[in-house]
């Protein structure tokens, strides 16, 4: 019996004793981890965007920066679980929408209903308390409840975890109102943001982009890897582009609430600061691109004039050795300040409605187009380089030739006489680059664009603006491919093959008329017309391969990586330039038609360049240009679009490798017309000379 009692004795002490033990631990050698944890439990991280770094020109002017503004923010955790619960459900009912009208609105109808965007479903109505604290910060903020309401039924279907900001650049005193009657308003938290400005207003809108909330389809690529819900990021251009060098890294305030959550007070001695971002120099020159964006908007303004509907337009004007933009733009324009606060759907549709120009739209590397006579050299150089002609083969240029049963023309049925290589650059004769695509026309044999796309055409520069789009060459392969499209289209929507290609575009196709190559085509080619589909961009970054020798460039905007105080940290380097072989004296031969077009009588540009109260100094500065008029068409309508390419060298300066302009202006008349003026305003602003606008006279195409 004893022994039973000393057992079960021994027993309980050793239980107690690891009682004991373990409270001692808990107390004494794990207290400081408990109490952490505890705290943890009363302290919430509330985060502190960091200012996103500068953009700057090549000069250290500043382009964008960023500026401090008062805001009004909902925390959703202040929400009841139905209306987060609501919200999830209207997203995906918003995602499922989207999915059905893309599968009834194809890619080719899209692009033509650039503003059409997919319905939404009816918002949720507000829980009747929910709807009662809406209604009270309403009145606070100056919003309908509704609209309250419908932003945070949004933002929790994109980001549930971010704070939902209701108000930007509300007045200090309304934020000390509500910091003051903080438990009036649950949820509601006063602070501040900063946002992008633009002291330029609309400069290079397209160029630079804009910046948001980083979306869900974003956080799963690897350039946002580690970055936060509500965190601000590029979208489009430079922003997007540089992302993860403006970005800054954020901090945080350390608050501290009670049982239920609510707000107490800041523990400011814990606070982490942000850190801004890096500040991204780029190429582009200030002062030249208000003089292209002004250059631009007179073309615009002067097509006009001369009775042609214009109201859209681009140009580039680029270092030919190094690539370097120096401009770029596109008109019609935007403020960019919208996106620095919340959009409307319907005010994001009218930026890509056609109705308004679509000012979203990045003509300069985004707008495809017929060239034109622009692309005549690249005819003379394939020419040439295959043994086809020489630069003494001549025609008899009677205004027009008849190839198979067509007759085609210069402009105005215009007689040249007897022309070569170069004279027929000068006075830009159709006729003799007609009989100059049917000599390269042969089966399978692409002599033509092969020669383009080396230079640049018909893919993409590699520019470091995400965007860009690669137009097209078009080619016997591309026709059979197109071809093979409208077949599958027509045997989708039960349209007969053998049904007009106006009656497939009454039934949605239209692609293609479904024939195959033929000589009209390659003669299309040869004077830039038919398929033919370049940007501006395409169109400089080919003339600067012509100019340096075969050396075909890397366009590029960034610079340099520099920190806040303008130190250089990193240099960017764009890849290695691609190399195209030129014969010496094809090349030759262009550019010396190039510079007479610009130069000598009869040349297409000349008035442009010696008219004026100050004709251009042509010895000194040296013009070598092309004109070019493409025909397009619009709901049915033939409209002709105004071209200009040129490089312009000062021999003064051996070392600098001078500037290549290219300038389109939709439906905006003859090249001499509009595009040529502009670009000798914007060359005008490179060279220092006095900027004059003249309207040329040349009617070619």
């Amino acid at each position: 019996m004893a022994l039973r009692v000393a057992t079960l004795g021994f027993i309980a002490l050793a239980l107690f004793a690891i009682v004991f033990f373990r409270l001692w631990y808990l107390q004494v050698l794990a207290g400081d981890k408990y109490l952490a944890e505890a705290n943890q439990n009363r302290v919430r991280d509330r985060p502190i965007a960091a200012p996103r770094g500068d953009i700057v020109d090549r000069t250290g002017q500043p382009i964008v920066d960023s500026r401090l503004a008062n805001v009004v923010q909902l925390s959703p955790s202040s929400l009841p679980v139905a209306e987060r619960s609501a919200a999830a459900t209207w997203g995906q009912s918003a995602t499922k929408l989207a999915k059905r009208w893309v599968a009834t609105h194809d890619a080719k109808w899209r692009a033509k209903h650039k503003s059409a965007v997919p319905p939404l479903p009816p918002y949720p109505l507000a829980r009747p308390d929910v709807a009662r604290r809406f209604t009270s910060i309403g009145r606070v903020l100056h919003m309908r409840p509704t609209t309250i309401q419908k932003d945070v039924i949004r933002s929790l279907a994109t980001l549930p975890y971010a704070a939902i900001t209701l108000r930007i650049d509300v007045p200090r005193t309304l934020l000390d109102f509500l910091e003051e009657r903080k438990r009036w308003y649950p949820g509601i938290v006063p602070d501040t943001l900063f946002l992008r400005h633009y002291p330029d207003g609309q400069l290079a809108a397209q160029l630079l982009g804009n910046v948001g909330q980083v979306s869900p389809d974003q956080l799963k690529e690897a350039r946002f890897r580690g970055v936060h819900q509500g965190t601000v990021v590029g979208k489009s251009g430079i922003e997007l582009a540089y992302d993860r060098y403006l970005r800054g890294r954020d901090g945080a305030r350390v608050l501290q609430v009670d049982a239920l959550g609510n707000f107490s007070r800041e523990l400011v001695r814990q606070r982490r600061n942000p850190s801004p971002g890096r500040t991204v120099k780029l190429t582009l020159d200030l002062g030249l691109q208000r003089a292209g964006q002004d250059a631009l908007q007179r073309g615009i303004l002067a097509a006009e004039a001369n009775g042609h509907p214009a109201r859209a337009g681009a140009f580039v004007a680029m270092n030919p050795a190094s690539g370097e933009i120096l401009a770029m733009g596109s008109a019609p324009s935007f403020d960019p300040t919208i996106f620095t606060k919340p959009i409307s759907q319907k005010h994001f549709a009218e930026l890509n409605s056609q109705a308004s120009g679509a000012p979203l739209f990045n003509r300069a590397m985004q707008g495809t187009y017929p060239t034109g006579s622009t692309f005549k050299p690249f005819t003379a150089l394939a020419a040439m380089q295959s043994g086809k002609a020489a630069p003494d083969t001549s025609f008899d240029d009677q205004g027009c030739v008849k190839i198979g049963e067509i007759d085609r023309c210069n402009a105005g049925h215009t007689p040249n006489g007897v022309v070569n290589m170069v004279s027929a650059l000068r006075v830009s004769s159709d006729v003799y680059f007609y009989e100059m695509g049917l000599r390269l026309n042969s089966p399978h044999t692409e002599i033509i664009q092969d020669m383009a796309r080396n230079l640049g055409l018909g893919r993409y520069t590699g520019i470091d603006v995400p965007g860009e789009l690669k137009g097209n060459i078009p080619d016997w392969k591309w026709r059979q491919h197109v071809g093979q499209l409208e077949a599958a289209c027509r045997k989708k929507r039960h349209i007969p093959l053998s049904d007009t290609i106006y009656q497939a575009v009454a039934g949605g196709c239209g692609i293609s008329d479904m024939r195959p190559w033929s000589e009209g085509d390659n003669v299309n080619l040869a004077v830039g017309q038919g398929d033919v589909q370049a940007t501006p961009l395409q169109m400089a970054t080919a003339y600067s391969a012509i100019v340096m020798n075969g050396r075909v460039p890397r366009p590029h905007v960034g610079l340099e990586i520099d920190d806040s105080n303008g130190n250089l940290i990193q240099r960017i380097t764009p890849p290695a330039q691609r190399r195209v072989h030129l014969d010496p004296v094809a090349r030759q031969t262009v550019l010396e038609g190039l510079h007479e077009a610009a130069s000598a009588p009869g040349g297409t540009s000349t008035p442009v360049w010696s008219g004026g109260s100050t004709p251009w100094d042509q010895n000194r500065l040296p013009v070598f240009g092309k004109t070019g008029t493409a025909q397009t068409f619009d709901h049915g309508f033939e409209y002709d679009q105004s071209w200009y390419v040129c490089w312009v060298k000062d021999q003064a300066n051996p070392k600098d490798p001078g500037l290549v302009i290219a300038v389109t202006v939709e439906k905006g008349g003859f090249g001499a017309e509009a595009a040529a003026p502009a670009a000798r305003w914007i060359a005008s602003k490179y060279f220092h000379v006095k900027p004059e606008f003249v309207v040329g006279t040349s009617k070619t195409r």
